[in-house]
């Protein structure tokens, strides 16, 4: 197999597509980019939660008013108005509590959506990234489309039952960390939760392994298993910081990025080669994943000390991680903006490297220098601003 490397070839047909499905992407996600903005339940929904019969790695749990009495935190300050503020709950009356609106939004939920919003717009955008490089195979574009549709569903199982299996096994840390999740909250059942994260395993597995070929099929059974082991005793590798941090990396960084493109020409039939926009693209986000897998624990110092789980927030401070998050992030950017400059072979659009790149590096500075750390709002905010710089890289990625 000849292995070569591939430079960028504008087309004028190209761009149109893409620039629309690019705004319309925007215009969607906008809305649902405040995954982390935290409206409010009722205080009846948190009043029912009660320890799970889990597998799980601790000997004691925490009890009701241990876990959610903490009315000095920000998180729960506004008991005294009538609610609780949560995280993306349903403000429903207690007749409505426990409907199918309730179960649906639970559901919902529970698949950690923002994780959701950039597993999909990773996917599309390695789509249209091939599209624009090879339009001629998109000749007749109902012909890739149904395995196209086969392998986002696929990527969606996966994440699934990896947001999934991480929040049955920490159940109990979510009650301090994260009391509007579905099960912290007992909004979804212990045996609901399983039936879920088992049906997008298998889903996915045999999606991929009946539609595509080992490789592809390989890579995805690799990120399963690292979700796995991330989440699952006796491994459970989140109590090892540095191997969260690579695990999350690889699954979201490397395989996501990676596979999606590369799953593609092998559907459209064209040969393999490498191809540095991609490349590029794979490398800057494994990196942003693992800034991401390290900042994910600064809301979640709480829970985490209260249940030993050993991360780089709780060992360090959270002033240090963030300080840390950004300058390497802020680095990534700087490393984007130099390959720009350099250009091997006219690979990129150095308008786009340089250009795009420099303001997002200031977006994030601008964000830094709000954050307050002994703020958990502030915390949460900054958090969320990371995952909003993740998703504005994947608009920059078609144009590059």
């Amino acid at each position: 197999m000849a292995v070569r490397w591939t430079a960028r070839s504008p087309r004028p047909a190209a761009a149109a597509p893409c620039l629309v499905l690019t705004i319309l992407l925007i215009v969607v996600g906008a809305p649902t980019i405040h995954a982390f903005i935290i409206p409010s339940l009722p205080p009846s929904v948190i009043a029912r939660a009660y320890p799970f019969h889990l597998p799980r790695r601790t000997t004691s749990l925490p009890s009701s008013s241990s876990a959610f009495a903490h009315s000095s935190s920000p998180l729960y300050s506004s008991a005294s108005a009538g609610a609780i503020p949560l995280e993306g709950g349903l403000n429903l009356p207690p007749s409505k509590q426990g409907g199918v609106r309730d179960k649906l939004d639970a559901l919902y939920r529970f698949t950690r959506p923002h994780t959701i919003r950039g597993t999909i717009l990773a996917s599309l955008m390695g789509v249209l990234r091939c599209y624009i490089e090879h339009p001629k195979s998109f000749a007749n574009p109902l012909q890739p489309l149904p395995r196209a549709l086969l392998g986002l569903l696929a990527l969606l199982c996966g994440n699934i039952f990896i947001v999934g299996i991480n929040q049955i096994y920490d159940v109990d840390i979510d009650k301090v960390n994260k009391p509007f999740l579905p099960l912290a909250a007992q909004r979804m059942s212990g045996k609901s939760a399983w039936a879920v994260v088992l049906a997008a395993c298998a889903g996915g597995l045999a999606i991929t392994k009946s539609a595509f070929s080992p490789l592809i099929f390989n890579m995805y059974a690799a990120g399963i298993l690292a979700g796995t082991l991330y989440s699952v005793p006796p491994f459970y590798f989140k109590r090892f910081p540095l191997v969260a941090a690579t695990t999350i990396a690889f699954v979201r960084g490397f395989s996501l990025n990676f596979g999606v493109y590369y799953a593609v020409r092998e559907a459209l039939g064209i040969p393999f080669a490498w191809n540095p926009i991609v490349l590029f693209i794979t490398r800057f986000m494994t990196v942003f994943a693992a800034v991401i897998a390290v900042s994910k624990d600064l809301p979640d110092t709480e829970g985490d000390r209260k249940y030993d789980v050993q991360t780089f927030a709780t060992r360090v401070g959270v002033a240090n991680i963030a300080r840390g998050a950004t300058a390497v992030l802020f680095l990534n950017y700087v490393s984007a903006v130099v390959q720009g400059v350099v250009n091997p072979s006219g690979a990129f659009r150095q308008w786009v490297m340089v250009g795009g790149h420099t303001l997002l590096a200031a977006l994030l500075a601008r964000r830094y220098s709000r954050l307050d750390p002994k703020k958990l709002s502030s915390i949460k905010a900054f958090y969320k601003s990371i995952w909003d710089l993740f998703y504005l890289e994947y608009v920059l990625y078609p144009f590059l």
